[in-house]
């Protein structure tokens, strides 16, 4: 019962719960992917060019200004410089609290009473100089503690700070994962309100005394900047989310353009070891870049928000959408395409809420959630399989082959009686000098059928790690076959890389069977290449995978043939067609094996001579006389083919037969 419960695909719920009450609690880890994913939805708008420029101190301006921080007379210097080139507004982002050592403090000043210049003060642990507070119009100041608080700020030196056109804090709030994506407009200082650069920049770029906010004990309720920009939407922090597809011009200090066309000019240090950038979603950015992108998305009305009902919205959806794809899952298929469907739908609906209206919609947990349900849907319904199959293999796998009882495993409705034609590569072993192996164990019959059992192990290792699938077992015979019931468009190959692998480990056998005192096992091997009936053979009863046909009875009849012909291995005529670009192939005789008439041509793993070649022609054409010339130079020359030479010396003395066709009669098996 207990098992029969685990196996029900409907036990996901369990999953399912745990998923939506891992968002519900919103860990560190989902915060920062669903961040990670609000980037690529951020940063894939188009480019919308502004017209705010960033000026770089980099440098090349330290290699022309000598130090850092430059004298405050060489900023009056570049202010005076900047306006000459139609800048609009400038903002300077270098803070300067102490007084300045070459005396500029005076000389930019007066600049700064000159021209508008906005400047950038920092929040701090505690407050250096007397930092100015811009115009504002608060209402509900008792709640100042509900938005971003600093115990203190370093402002810039008195004469500056009141010279100035206005004054802005120069600050971050990067999220869970160490990334700034939104950037709070306001902060609260000693119970004090105060704007941050880009708000300060659009509050007077736009002409304006003051800036508006409302807060409740929630936060903020509404921020206005009068004018043309009017209500900027914020959370209840004050930060808005900066649009970074807002592009800015960049320029170093050096290579200034004659003409800014009234832009917003932003001067900051790029210059290495003096500002270091921050990270961002479009990556590392100067802080100057940063606020002018923060500039951009203000003064474009560019309203990027995450609905205050998103959060509920997404986990219902979870839940939702969990219970109606395990319904489905209860038709494999059906399911598996309402899954893709509802998945792809959820994300490009996603999508498609932020290009429309600029919607945040997190489908980071949606997808991962009904990802993992489905997959605990689908293992279990694996594992019910599996343990379905296992049992086919429980049944069948003591006597059908084991590429056959996984593909019975997928396909049960093969369990029937038949076959097709296929062309396979058959191959039959056998042991030679068996008598003497029983013999050496005697009435040891156990003893024997262990040894037995050692050879035949490794032997069919190297069949089954060869694409081969074993037949049977014949005594002290194998055989295989290549090409079913799974295609092998190598099979020759196979079969022959087999062979010699199999000859391998039978010298690697022996070494250790005889160390231990038992006689070397000899092998004879052949091989053929033919179109046969391949399927399940046998009763209704009791059936096997094996197959049928004349290449059949030839292969084992090749096999016979090895030991009369002093080789290890006999190929067929298409078995050695086949491989013969890979391995080299002697053709041996042509041979009517016994049952025959008509000859086939046999062949072993050898190099073919020239001499070969020879003997062959005058064999085949029956002046025997030359052929035994030949087969006797060979028996010399040729030690590795000296026991078939042998034969052949033996067969031409005893003379050619009457009726010889080219085509030698075996008169055994």
């Amino acid at each position: 019962m207990l098992k029969k419960l685990a196996l029900n695909p409907w036990t996901a719920l369990i999953t399912l719960a745990l998923i939506v009450g891992i968002r519900t609690t919103d860990l560190s880890f989902v915060e920062s992917v669903r961040l990670r994913y609000f980037d690529t939805l951020i940063t894939s708008k188009s480019i919308t060019e502004n017209n705010v420029y960033t000026v770089n101190i980099d440098e090349a301006a330290l290699d022309q200004y000598g130090q850092w921080p430059l004298p405050r007379a060489e900023y009056a210097k570049i202010i005076d410089d900047l306006y000459k080139r139609n800048a609009g507004l400038v903002v300077l982002n270098v803070l300067m609290p102490e007084t300045d050592r070459t005396g500029g403090d005076v000389i930019l000043a007066q600049t700064l009473k000159k021209y508008p210049v906005v400047l950038g003060s920092i929040p701090s642990n505690k407050t250096k100089n007397t930092p100015r507070v811009p115009g504002s119009a608060v209402l509900g100041p008792e709640w100042l503690n509900q938005i971003v608080t600093y115990p203190g700020l370093i402002a810039n030196v008195p004469l500056l700070e009141n010279s100035a056109a206005g004054v802005g804090i120069v600050n971050t709030l990067p999220e869970v994962d160490g990334v700034n994506r939104r950037i709070p407009l306001i902060v609260s200082v000693n119970d004090k309100l105060y704007p941050s650069l880009g708000l300060e920049t659009l509050r007077v770029a736009t002409g304006n005394s003051t800036f508006q906010v409302k807060l409740f004990e929630g936060g903020v309720e509404k921020m206005r900047l009068p004018g043309d920009i009017g209500i900027i939407s914020t959370d209840n922090l004050g930060r808005i989310w900066i649009d970074w597809s807002q592009q800015s011009k960049s320029v170093s200090l050096m290579t200034l353009p004659k003409d800014f066309n009234g832009a917003i000019v932003i001067l900051g240090p790029t210059a290495a070891g003096v500002s270091n950038p921050i990270p961002t979603s479009k990556g590392a950015i100067f802080p100057h870049e940063v606020q002018a992108s923060v500039i951009s998305t203000m003064a474009n009305n560019v309203v990027i928000q995450r609905p205050d009902y998103a959060d509920g919205l997404e986990i219902v959806a979870i839940a939702i959408l969990g219970i109606v794809l395990l319904f489905f899952a209860r038709w494999t298929y059906v399911g598996l395409i309402v899954s893709v469907l509802v998945i792809f739908g959820s994300v490009c609906l996603s999508q498609y809420l932020y290009s429309t209206n600029l919607w945040l919609f997190d489908i980071t947990a949606i997808v991962f959630g009904l990802v993992v349900v489905m997959l605990h849907a689908y293992g279990v319904k694996f594992v019910s399989e599996f343990l379905q199959k296992q049992q086919i293999k429980k049944q069948f796998g003591t006597y059908l082959s084991p590429d056959l009882v996984a593909q019975l495993q997928r396909q049960p409705e093969l369990l029937q009686l038949g076959g097709d034609s296929r062309e396979l590569s058959i191959m039959f072993t056998d042991v030679r000098g068996f008598t003497s192996i029983s013999e050496h164990y005697g009435a040891d019959v156990q003893g024997l059928t262990k040894i037995m059992n050692r050879y035949m192990t490794a032997m069919t290792k190297k069949i089954l790690e060869n694409k081969g699938t074993l037949d049977k077992y014949i005594g002290d015979a194998q055989m295989a076959f290549w090409n079913a019931p799974l295609n092998d468009g190598n099979h020759a190959k196979n079969a022959v890389r087999t062979a010699l692998q199999m000859m391998e480990s039978l010298d690697e056998f022996n070494k250790e069977v005889v160390a231990e005192g038992v006689p070397a096992f000899g092998m004879g091997l052949g091989i053929n290449t033919g179109v046969v009936v391949v399927g399940n053979m046998g009763s209704v009863q009791r059936f096997d995978y094996t197959c049928l046909g004349d290449s059949v009875n030839l292969a084992s009849r090749l096999e016979s043939q090895s030991k009369n012909y002093g080789v290890r291995i006999v190929l067929g005529p298409e078995t050695a067609k086949q491989v013969q670009d890979e391995y080299t192939v002697f053709e041996m005789d042509c041979i009517a094996v016994k049952g025959k008439k008509e000859g086939v041509k046999i062949f072993t793993l050898s190099k073919q001579t020239k001499a070969q070649n020879a003997f062959l022609f005058w064999y085949y054409e029956g002046v025997w006389e030359d052929a035994l010339r030949i087969a006797k130079q060979e028996v010399i020359n040729n030690k590795e083919m000296s026991h078939y030479y042998e034969l052949m010396i033996e067969r031409l003395e005893q003379g050619k037969p009457d009726n010889w066709y080219g085509t030698y009669v075996a008169t055994s098996k």
